[in-house]
């Protein structure tokens, strides 16, 4: 690569720095906006969604439509490690919320059938609350239901 680099005569050295300074800023614009492929993926927003709900003791799930956050966040990675820094990554997860109840019917005698579930009123771009949000790579379906799963003694 160094040979394509090296002048030949006066007048080339110039032409060379023309393009090392053209290729430097499309590298440097290329980090700074996405791939066309980014803007075709949803931005993070609020989906209308149904989650099933269900509680140890009780037989049944039930589905219930609620607003979830889903979509997509622009984000970065370095492409050489830095020494001591930490890099975060940004998820589509809850801004403002409220929680619901329900009460769930068919539960054995003593256990307690209301629950609670979250309702996304707002959304954003933030590094990932274990406390509010699923953010493992590949996360069970919203209306996923334990006891759809055939239990064998």
């Amino acid at each position: 690569m160094a040979a394509f680099l090296t002048p030949q005569n006066s007048h080339d050295s110039t032409s060379i720095g023309y393009t090392s300074l053209i290729t430097l800023v499309c590298l440097c614009m290329a980090e700074h906006f996405p791939s066309p492929v980014a803007y075709q993926l949803p931005l993070c927003q609020l989906v209308n969604q149904t989650i099933s709900l269900e509680k140890e003791g009780c037989f049944e799930c039930h589905p219930v439509e609620t607003t979830i956050c889903s979509g997509h966040c622009f984000t970065k990675y370095p492409i050489m490690a830095i020494r001591f820094s930490k890099v975060y990554q940004h998820v589509c997860t809850y801004q403002d919320i409220y929680y619901k109840t329900f009460e769930l019917p068919d539960c054995l005698p003593g256990v307690d059938p209301v629950i609670t579930y979250p309702v996304a009123l707002s959304c954003r771009c933030s590094r990932c609350n274990m406390d509010m949000s699923d953010c493992t790579f590949e996360s069970l379906k919203p209306d996923f239901c334990m006891n759809d799963i055939p239990f064998y003694y």
